[in-house]
C-alpha cells in the first residue's frame, strides 16, 4: 500500500508540476488542507509568493492561520510555485 500511496503522490507532484505558471499552489491547496476545509475555502489567486485563500468567516481565518506553515509546506512539496506565504481572506461580506 506505501508503494502505491508514495507512486500516486509522483504522479500528482509531477502534474501540479507542469501547470502554467502561477497554478500550481492553487492546485495543490485542496491537497494540502484536505476535503474538509477544501470544502469551506477556496485558493483564490497566486502571485509574488503569495497565495491567497478565501475562508467563510474570521474563526476559520484564525485557526487556518496557526496550520499555515504544515500547509505551506506541502504545497512547496507539490507545486512548482515557490510560495512564501498563505494569506486568509474573508469572503465578501463577512467578518
Amino acid at each position: 500500500m506505501e508503494q502505491a500511496s508514495r507512486g500516486i503522490e509522483k504522479i500528482v507532484s509531477a502534474s501540479l508540476r507542469r501547470a502554467p505558471a502561477g497554478v500550481g499552489p492553487l492546485l495543490a491547496w485542496p491537497i494540502a488542507c484536505g476535503e474538509v476545509v477544501a470544502a469551506r475555502t477556496a485558493a483564490i489567486d497566486f502571485g509574488d509568493g503569495i497565495l491567497r485563500v478565501q475562508v467563510p468567516d474570521a474563526s476559520w481565518r484564525a485557526e487556518l492561520k496557526m496550520l499555515a506553515a504544515q500547509y505551506l509546506a506541502v504545497i512547496n512539496r507539490y507545486a512548482n510555485g515557490n510560495v512564501c506565504r498563505i494569506e486568509f481572506v474573508l469572503a465578501e461580506g463577512r467578518r
